[in-house]
């Protein structure tokens, strides 16, 4: 089990001067859970930024409220400026350590297809996490896909094939297919897929054809 310490401040006053801290380099976040009361929090921007890289939501966050001692938790949800990109607030989500879990795991796929190198096939990756259930200590970063099991364009990865620890129970459909590789378009295939553009951009309000009138002539010469 992974677990990674991230320190926080209590915060007393809510919903105020949020901006300043802001900008001092700090971010309001809450901690729930457990039927226990939610508590807000302050945490350093940077401090949090180095533990999500590493954590994500799905590794054990120990954090540290000075003063008040540690909670094991997850990141449950975050809020970012859609124009800065940076987070604004955090969700944890506070856990127990004999108690199960539910979460979604995130997929790391890895190796190389012959199917692709070999075939010019195109890799279709249809899912990229999968939600499981497990105790704590047995959570997993990272579920790995490798996609060196793909050889020919029959060959499909489905979630049953993946590599699990048998103490985490997968609560997704176990023959829904992970990923596969769909063979290269031929050059008919491409052909008609552009003719479905032209004609369909045609079809677009707007886009007129223009033709000449009867007895016209598509160019007019220049008139002396």
């Amino acid at each position: 089990m992974t677990k990674i310490n991230l320190k926080s401040k209590a915060r007393e006053e809510v919903g105020k001067n949020l901006d300043s801290f802001r900008k001092k380099g700090m971010i309001p976040a809450v901690v729930y859970g457990h039927k226990d009361k939610p508590q807000t929090l302050w945490v350093n921007y940077l401090d949090f930024k180095r533990v999500f890289e590493k954590a994500g939501e799905s590794t054990i966050i120990e954090l540290e409220i000075e003063g008040k001692g540690k909670v094991n938790a997850l990141v449950h949800d975050l809020q970012v400026d859609p124009l800065s990109d940076k987070f604004t607030h955090i969700d944890f989500f506070q856990i127990r350590m004999d108690e199960k879990i539910e979460t979604a795991i995130p997929l790391e796929f890895i190796g190389e297809s012959a199917a692709v190198k070999e075939l010019g096939g195109i890799l279709v990756k249809s899912l990229d996490e999968i939600n499981i259930s497990c105790l704590p200590a047995d959570l997993p970063a990272e579920i790995k896909v490798d996609i060196s099991k793909i050889k020919n364009f029959e060959d499909h990865i489905k979630i049953k094939d993946l590599e699990i620890s048998d103490k985490v129970k997968i609560l997704d459909e176990e023959e829904t297919v992970v990923a596969l590789v769909s063979p290269p378009r031929t050059e008919e295939e491409l052909a008609s897929l552009e003719e479905k553009v032209e004609e369909d951009v045609s079809k677009v309000e707007g886009v007129v054809k223009e033709t000449p009138a009867e007895g016209e002539k598509g160019d007019k010469k220049e008139e002396k």
